[in-house]
């Protein structure tokens, strides 16, 4: 049996080589096109050149078509793409990697490359306890190079982890710039450097809560890289703040979708001038 722990633990990452079946693959694309294509108000997207996060609802279908956006939770509504991020091998492989049963907490499917600077999603979806996140990558097609192939520096894992002014692990927008120095410091102490994955359709990679990694630039906007990442937090951390559905001895979170800011009708916002004034 394959020791996908250890090489987990060392490199901070996994690569499992055509793990699902192309037929699994396009199922799982043509679920996924469907469900965008209605354009359902309980599907939120963020459009990712401009950071605005909205409704699917709210976009025009050839607005989807040239929108470089992110889809957010299709694992709450769509079971096929659930089904894969929690399938019964992946699980038992994830689960293993974290030492205890996962929990599925998110879902982003990607049509094109996110071009994302190199981050540690940790500090973003800090977890409960320390390091009880990872993710799973699943490529939906061959990705070219040109296309913004996913990015990665082996070992990055293993650098201690900064602590914010707030005395937690999560991210201080303000700070950012300093944790970007701390970062680049340890990555040039520690000799790593970057690696690109050339996923083939099928392969998954999984990556440990502080791996550094990112997306390559996309030098070609007409390619696309349509891909399926996903989230998980332990089922021990999560049970005390989520519901919890269980399904192949993991569990995945039910929950509501993110939330989408929403402008203020006017009458709304004269009364909030109104309330300054007399305040």
């Amino acid at each position: 049996m394959t020791n996908y722990k250890a090489t987990f633990e060392r490199d901070g990452f996994l690569v499992l080589p055509k793990f699902f079946a192309e037929q699994r693959i396009d199922a799982v694309q043509a679920a996924v096109k469907a469900k965008i294509a209605a354009r359902p108000r309980d599907v939120v997207v963020d459009v990712l050149d401009t950071n605005e996060r909205k409704l699917l609802s709210s976009l025009t279908p050839e607005q989807i078509r040239t929108t470089r956006m992110k889809v957010n939770d299709l694992y709450l509504n769509t079971p096929a793409v659930r089904d894969i991020a929690i399938d019964t091998d992946l699980a038992k492989i994830l689960s293993d990697c974290m030492g205890t049963p996962i929990a599925l907490c998110n879902s982003l499917y990607f049509e094109k490359g996110s071009a994302q600077p190199p981050h540690v999603d940790a500090i973003y979806m800090t977890p409960q306890t320390h390091g009880h996140l990872l993710a799973s990558w699943v490529a939906l097609e061959d990705v070219h190079e040109d296309a913004g192939p996913l990015e990665y520096y082996p070992g990055s894992q293993l650098i201690p982890q900064w602590k914010f002014s707030n005395g937690t692990y999560h991210s201080v927008p303000e700070e950012m710039g300093a944790w970007h120095a701390y970062m680049d410091a340890q990555l040039k102490e520690r000799g790593l450097t970057k690696q690109s994955f050339a996923a083939k359709k099928g392969d998954v990679f999984i990556w440990h809560a502080h791996l550094l990694h990112g997306g390559g630039p996309i030098n070609d906007v007409r390619r696309t890289r349509k891909s399926l990442v996903f989230h998980y937090y332990t089922a021990a951390d999560s049970r005390t703040r989520f519901r919890l559905e269980p399904q192949n001895e993991v569990f995945w979170i039910r929950r509501s979708p993110q939330s989408v800011p929403t402008a203020l009708t006017g009458w709304k916002k004269a009364i909030r001038r109104i309330k300054r004034l007399i305040a």
